[in-house]
């Protein structure tokens, strides 16, 4: 079976970065975007990460204009939002579709191993999350409305 560090993402000022970089960490996974109702998320992601990365926690965000065209912006504007307006200091990652034939594989991935409601795998919304293991196996998905805060105890746990 595949794990996350079989991946390889671009970041948002374009590198090609493996996720092997990040063997060994617990992730959260979360496609974003700056006009959601779910936006003010960023704010309990920085505080997660910013708790508990010296643990071994990363979160990786990647912009997604699919839903509503909630993310119009450029990579450089994207950028500037989340650093003005919610001080991000998590990485963040070129913007990607996650859902249909030019669905990001690595969301393929996370979608197949771990499917919503119903047993469906596509994405409904913005702020999806998916919480990675220390061994790149995707443990659970949280909903859009799952609010950052109400998932800590997952997160300390898989560190644990």
């Amino acid at each position: 079976m595949k794990s996350i560090y079989d991946f390889s993402v671009k970041s948002i000022s374009g590198e090609q970065t493996s996720l092997k970089k990040y063997e060994g960490k617990v992730l959260l996974i979360v496609n974003v975007a700056s006009q959601c109702g779910f936006t003010p998320q960023y704010k309990g992601l920085e505080q997660l990460y910013k708790k508990y990365k010296s643990s071994g926690f990363e979160i990786l965000a990647f912009p997604c204009n699919q839903f509503g065209a909630q993310e119009p912006g450029d990579e450089q504007e994207i950028q500037n939002f989340c650093s003005l307006n919610y001080d991000v200091s998590f990485p963040l990652f070129a913007k990607v579709e996650v859902n249909g034939k030019d669905a990001d594989p690595l969301f393929d991935f996370l979608k197949n191993s771990l499917p919503g409601i119903l047993g469906t795998s596509l994405i409904k919304w913005n702020f999806t999350k998916f919480l990675v293991d220390r061994t790149g196996k995707p443990m659970k998905r949280y909903a859009p409305k799952d609010e950052p805060l109400e998932i800590e105890e997952d997160i300390k746990a898989a560190l644990t």
